[in-house]
């Protein structure tokens, strides 16, 4: 019997210079999607995932649509080269979530890139006006972050992996917070290199913003299975994938419930799609022994497609 597989698109902080470019080079595919990118947003898109600096592909509104497209890009050449294989479901850690529902039809490629698009601008205006920081908790679990937080008054952004947890406010307040974490009986505690304070309440000016933008956004229940950051459930209907999808921005990335959500439906096999091996690096560290493949550039996408072949 063939194990179900499920895909998991990276996230914001992924993203590398050059990503893609050698994917544009060998598949038309490829080739296809930055080109269409390009021309939906009237701009070169391609030629800062291309040459960078780093710097310009850092800044929100640009790393979140190359992510985006890089996702599908990885995607729509993994189909090409192993035919059609079923999916037990997808993932996608923060802005990788719209890559996930792009990639399940929930919405098409063009309106989708425009909502990332416009998600990073929000973003990025929401953290020019605010003062805010992220930091890494490490070995702690919930219930201790959870007091630190409430003590600090940050919030919760992410739940990536069992003993990692990023809490995310006003800079003073985080930097507060990792000077008490050691009595909160949390091992370490780093100040994340970020643009702000990331699904805070910081962010409010972009949730309510983006909830005005996904009301014209067209949107059709996804083909397969996508697990939302915000419940760790997954999410069938136009309402709730748009509900979500806002959410999302202020709320907390509970990304250790949807690897545990994949898992328990049954998912065995794992591809990563986007630079880097972050996401599998946290699918460890919750999943033990999972079987889980990275796939960001030509060599790899070949050898997901082999191992898919050989499933």
């Amino acid at each position: 019997m063939n194990p179900k597989i499920a895909l998991l698109f990276a996230g914001q902080g992924a993203q590398t210079v050059g990503m893609g470019r050698d994917l544009a080079e060998q598949f038309p595919t490829a080739a296809d999607l930055f080109q269409k990118a390009d021309d939906v947003l009237g701009r070169k898109l391609s030629e800062i995932a291309w040459s960078g600096p780093i710097e310009e592909l850092t800044k929100t509104s640009n790393c979140q649509p190359a992510l985006f497209v890089h996702g599908l890009a990885c995607w729509s050449i993994l189909r090409e080269l192993a035919g059609g294989f079923p999916i037990g479901g997808a993932a996608g850690l923060s802005l990788g979530e719209m890559t996930a529902h792009a990639a399940a039809g929930t919405f098409d490629f063009a309106n989708g890139l425009k909502l990332v698009q416009r998600r990073g601008e929000l973003m990025d205006e929401a953290c020019a006006a605010t003062n805010g920081a992220m930091a890494a908790m490490i070995g702690a679990d919930e219930s201790a972050v959870r007091a630190l937080a409430a003590d600090a008054d940050v919030d919760i952004a992410n739940i990536n992996a069992p003993g990692q947890i990023v809490i995310s406010g006003e800079r003073a307040k985080v930097e507060a917070a990792i000077g008490m974490a050691k009595e909160h009986g949390i091992r370490r505690a780093t100040l994340l290199n970020v643009a702000g304070a990331y699904h805070s309440r910081l962010m409010e000016s972009a949730y309510q913003k983006l909830g005005a933008v996904l009301l014209h956004v067209p949107v059709q229940p996804p083909r397969f299975r996508v697990i939302a950051n915000v419940t760790g459930a997954e999410v069938t209907t136009p309402v709730e994938i748009k509900r979500t999808l806002q959410d999302q921005v202020t709320g907390t990335v509970r990304w250790l419930d949807c690897m545990e959500r994949l898992s328990g439906l049954g998912c065995e096999f794992f591809i990563e799609l986007g630079p880097g091996g972050v996401l599998a690096g946290l699918l460890r560290r919750t999943c033990k022994d999972v079987d889980v493949v990275s796939v960001s550039d030509a060599d790899s996408v070949r050898s997901c497609a082999e191992r898919l072949a050989a499933l």
